[in-house]
């Protein structure tokens, strides 16, 4: 377990020193304190454990993997097995304040669908995701010709549980077919640094790394 699990913390800096995920203290930031969370894909619990202990979050998971379960359970977290392709469409509308969806959504069989359901049954919703336009991934193919892989992608595309690549423009287009409002959106770079916001997307989609988003449904 890394030090940022053992002591959570909203530091950006200190997180990125420690070897830690930086997009999760960024979505933590976008949660406002003492909302009613589920985090989609929660994995062994590490951003439940950060909603709670530092944003006093009454935070659940929902998670494919068994292990990911066990993990979270024996920290005390409140995460159930589930498949967001599917299980999401048994939550009633607005059930939570925020429904996130961290470095999960390239994993989803139907990624509208979910988010759609992520907006149906929360207020708002974060998405964050790797950024298959990042220009290392763009000269990659250009370069070698084979699919890259990186940090944030790290896994050769023969045993990848990804199956829905996107870039930060794809996502903006889909965020506007879901006729859904971007409230605010955080691009990292390779570092863990942040891209200056204001940039525009076409340099986002360059630069960035992976993105954060902060969605609202349209009334």
């Amino acid at each position: 377990m890394s030090l940022a699990l053992r002591q959570p913390v909203l530091d950006e800096g200190a997180v990125r020193d420690q070897g830690g995920r930086v997009d999760l203290v960024v979505v933590a930031e976008m949660v406002a304190p003492g909302s009613r969370v589920l985090d989609v894909g929660s994995g062994d619990g590490a951003l439940l454990e950060l909603l709670a202990t530092t944003r006093n979050c009454d935070a659940r998971g929902i998670e494919l993997s068994r292990e990911g379960v066990n993990a979270g359970v024996a920290r005390g977290l409140a995460i159930i097995q589930g498949d967001a392709d599917v299980d999401l469409a048994h939550y009633p509308d607005d059930a939570f304040d925020y429904v996130i969806l961290s470095q999960t959504l390239q994993a989803t069989r139907r990624p509208r669908w979910v988010l759609e359901q992520m907006l149906r049954i929360g207020r708002r919703a974060v998405v964050s995701f790797p950024n298959f336009g990042h220009w290392r991934s763009r000269l990659d193919l250009l370069v070698n010709g084979r699919m890259p892989v990186t940090d944030n992608m790290p896994i050769a595309w023969y045993e990848t549980p990804n199956i829905h690549f996107c870039t930060i423009r794809d996502f903006v287009a889909l965020v506007e077919v879901l006729d859904a409002r971007i409230e605010k959106a955080v691009a990292l770079d390779s570092s863990g640094h942040r891209v200056r916001v204001t940039m525009p997307w076409w340099v986002w989609n360059l630069l960035g790394e992976q993105a954060v988003f902060l969605l609202t449904r349209e009334r």
